[in-house]
């Protein structure tokens, strides 16, 4: 079943494209379900005077969700359309967080770590903070907020749990053993939540130029028995199901044999 979870659109200001187009990318791929999942308004800091562009303004929210549901009527028969958020993990925010997913009726939520503090370690515009910084400690920092965001219980599943990697800084050689088991320690906290996490297809198109998470991290999620799904975390309708083709085909390597899908924050399976 070809199905794609992670997608943004123009609302958020640095996706373009409005949600029909991607509905309709997908029904023209031939997909079965395809997943609307922009990013939670920022909460944490002002937008008003932190970047610009960076996710879709508190007023819209009721908008894009009323669109959503629109648009799963509109194309019912044709594709099953999901109402989903990505929604930031903030430490010391969950009660807010809390609330705005459940004013909305969506069908799954993605828990990401974009933020340490009031540093975006996934925006280009910011990668100038990475300058003097221990590599290793920002990945405990960031591994520390991801096993948070996974005992919150805020979330139906984590979203691109490897992000941190994105510009291409990585722990020393020296230190791959605590790197590792920053990474088995995440994926444990994941298991005992009875969380899923996806394969984001869109690490192959950054500078990492692997997806998020990384075979090995995949591995060792399918040892651990973490349900999967795929994204490919579109910021452009011609983008919907970018390398998820071969993101389905590292999973099926791996051993995967079944997608987790989600509908009114309910998971169950389908066949990879």
């Amino acid at each position: 079943m070809l199905i794609d979870f992670h997608t943004h659109h123009a609302r958020c200001g640095h996706a373009v494209g409005e949600l029909e187009a991607y509905v309709q990318q997908a029904v023209r791929l031939g997909y079965s379900q395809i997943g609307l999942s922009d990013h939670m308004p920022l909460i944490h800091v002002n937008p008003a005077t932190y970047y610009p562009e960076m996710a879709m303004p508190m007023e819209e929210l009721p908008r894009y969700v009323e669109e959503c549901l629109s648009l799963r009527e509109k194309y019912k028969g044709q594709i099953k359309v999901l109402v989903g958020l990505e929604g930031d993990y903030i430490e010391g925010f969950e009660e807010k967080i809390e609330q705005i997913i459940n004013a909305y009726p969506f069908d799954y939520v993605i828990g990401s770590v974009h933020f340490l503090k009031e540093w975006d370690i996934s925006d280009y515009r910011q990668v100038h903070n990475w300058e003097n910084k221990d590599v290793l400690e920002v990945y405990k920092t960031y591994y520390d907020a991801v096993e948070k965001a996974a005992r919150s219980g805020l979330y139906d599943y984590l979203g691109h749990i490897d992000v941190i990697k994105r510009f291409g800084y990585t722990p020393k050689s020296s230190e791959a053993e605590e790197w590792l088991q920053l990474e088995l320690s995440v994926l444990k906290t994941i298991a005992a939540s009875k969380l899923a996490i996806e394969l984001n297809a869109s690490g192959l198109s950054k500078p990492c130029a692997e997806m998020f998470p990384s075979r090995r991290i995949l591995e060792k999620a399918f040892e651990l028995n973490i349900p999967i799904t795929v994204g490919s975390d579109a910021h452009d309708p011609a983008k919907v199901g970018e390398h998820v083709d071969q993101a389905r085909d590292l999973l099926r390597e791996i051993g995967y044999t079944e997608l987790a899908v989600f509908e009114h924050r309910k998971r169950s399976s389908v066949p990879l």
